[in-house]
């Protein structure tokens, strides 16, 4: 390669691991008996109010208000957050992802991530869109 292209190649190769951070290989970790767990708060209008204020207190900071992204953190209003189980969602929740800058929000009580859980659900109608994306 001649000089300009090293750069380009450099560009494209640093492009390509900082989509692959938001590529959901996190799902593939989610345990069969997390990922088939149902919300019991799924759909309740109290729920997902606690659950906007939890999310505001702890997670619009990275993701934004709105839940839309902020800087390199991903939205959370995404075809992929769509096809993703609620049991998903609170894995991700509970476990984190370090790696990937996902601090764990295991300590809270589990009543709050399933009202958390429900908040993000709001925001994303599961199946909307899903045959867009294939993350499974």
């Amino acid at each position: 390669m001649k000089g300009g292209q090293w750069v380009w190649a450099a560009l494209l190769a640093a492009s390509a691991m900082c989509f692959a951070k938001a590529d959901g290989t996190w799902m593939r970790k989610v345990p069969q008996n997390d990922r088939t767990r149902t919300n019991p708060y799924a759909s309740k209008a109290d729920a997902i109010a606690a659950g906007r204020n939890l999310f505001l207190n702890n997670c619009a900071k990275c993701h934004g208000e709105n839940a839309e992204g902020k800087g390199t953190r991903p939205s959370l209003t995404s075809a992929r957050l769509r096809i993703a189980t609620d049991g998903e969602i609170a894995w991700l929740i509970k476990n984190g992802s370090l790696y990937k800058g996902m601090p764990s929000w295991g300590g809270l009580p589990e009543q709050e991530r399933w009202q958390m859980v429900a908040y993000l659900r709001s925001l994303n109608p599961q199946g909307t869109e899903a045959g867009n994306v294939g993350v499974r």
